[in-house]
């Protein structure tokens, strides 16, 4: 009896850690194509996600210092995200002169967070490795069989469990701009990630939610 106990703490343990690595499935589109993201004017969700330190930062409370640009991208290992973010770098200046600040929200682990060269209190790296914050943006999907075997060396825990099989899931590209109250005023999602939201366009955004 003694030894089926054992045997029963170990496969619950294994069991504990497997979970603690997977993603719970709640919105997952089975391609980049048919993600649905969260529409202007929608509430923005107000999860904790851990950042780069490895500390836990509570949206709704950032939300309500100041407007919000909330970028959510594929990884740091994504030379799109790479550029994309190096981008929005150089004009974070203009955004903190109209009263914004910067959240880039990845599947990447805080580790991994850890090694980008962003370091700036109005430019935050945030870990969302279960993918909960990009569900309930709309924004994730499946990776097709084989682009999910050529990328899965090169990813964090962006693998969920779908009928006993291993997938790997990713968020569609995006950019928020989010008011005080918590409301999304601006969004852009494109399906094709190589495509991203140009520099200037982001920045008319900025200054029209921090105007409200």
């Amino acid at each position: 009896m003694r030894f089926f106990t054992i045997i029963s703490m170990i496969v619950m343990a294994l069991v504990n850690i497997h979970s603690a690595n997977a993603a719970q499935i709640t919105n997952i589109a089975s391609s980049p194509e048919q993600v649905s993201p969260l529409l202007p004017g929608l509430n923005a969700p107000k999860l904790t996600l851990m950042n780069q330190s490895n500390k836990a930062v509570n949206l709704e409370r950032l939300y309500a210092n100041k407007a919000t640009v909330v970028v959510v991208y594929r990884g740091g290992w994504c030379p799109y995200c790479s550029r994309q973010l190096a981008g929005i770098k150089k004009i974070e200046s203009q955004i903190a002169q109209y009263g914004a600040q910067i959240i880039a929200v990845a599947p990447d682990s805080p580790a991994e967070l850890a090694k980008s060269k962003i370091d700036s209190p109005n430019y935050q790296l945030l870990s969302d490795n279960k993918l909960a914050f990009t569900q309930a943006l709309g924004l994730a999907y499946f990776l097709d069989d084989k682009t999910a075997k050529a990328y899965r060396d090169r990813m964090g825990v962006n693998f969920v469990d779908l009928d006993g099989q291993s997938k790997v899931a990713l968020p569609v590209p995006a950019v928020f701009v989010i008011d005080k109250k918590g409301l999304v005023q601006f969004q852009y999602a494109n399906p094709n990630y190589k495509v991203r939201l140009d520099e200037s366009v982001l920045l008319a955004a900025v200054k029209a939610a921090s105007a409200l």
